[in-house]
């Protein structure tokens, strides 16, 4: 991820949302790869925050484990420097380069921890991350890359299909009832509500159903 200060000159519009960076790497990969001019596609993060994680503790014996790191890069320059200059130097000489570079970098790591200690006594590591990212096209390559954006989707869902719907269940059947078996009346009925007449005769005759009586 490369970060240039400065206003992009041109502003596309947005044919894909990703959470992830890498999502949104992936369609820009697929637009280039499909002959999409680079220079025509951005990528736009979305709802910036800056995070720092904290790495570790910092101390003298951190401080000096950090300056002797740097100081063997100081005194590499510096030995490639003295050997270009005399090429009939000794090895102990160049050896020797090394160390004062190595000393050179510890005494100024450690004088840079004795004078911030107080404000800052830790290590940590700060990152810009975004909410989520858009990836834009600017309006002269918009349709082709509608187009390969919407057949991506469209292979995706083709390897995924969606599953079959349950079928819908029949609604549960009442036998007749036998010869002889009681049979409940319904309710009265509720105003205004129509009246089948063989349920009529049930409420006039409740004991209709059964034997009359001698």
């Amino acid at each position: 991820m490369s970060m240039i200060g400065g206003t992009p000159k041109e502003h596309g519009e947005t044919i894909a949302d990703h959470a992830t960076y890498e999502g949104a790497q992936k369609v820009v990969s697929q637009l280039i790869e499909a002959d999409i001019p680079a220079k025509d596609i951005a990528i736009v993060g979305r709802g910036l925050r800056s995070v720092e994680t904290v790495t570790g503790r910092l101390g003298y014996a951190a401080a000096a484990r950090s300056g002797a790191i740097n100081g063997i890069l100081l005194g590499l320059l510096f030995s490639a420097i003295f050997v270009l200059g005399t090429p009939d130097a000794a090895i102990q000489l160049f050896i020797g380069v090394m160390l004062v570079g190595i000393a050179i970098g510890m005494l100024l790591s450690i004088t840079t921890y004795a004078l911030l200690r107080r404000r800052r006594d830790y290590t940590s590591i700060t990152q810009v991350i975004a909410d989520h990212y858009e990836v834009t096209v600017l309006p002269r390559s918009m349709q082709r890359a509608r187009e390969i954006v919407g057949r991506t989707a469209s292979q995706a869902t083709l390897g995924h299909p969606a599953p079959a719907a349950a079928p819908a269940s029949e609604p549960p059947t009442s036998d007749p009832p036998e010869y002889g078996e009681r049979v409940d009346p319904p309710g009265p009925p509720r105003y205004g509500e129509r009246i089948d007449p063989s349920n009529q005769n049930l409420l006039e005759h409740p004991g209709g159903g059964g034997e009359q009586s001698r």
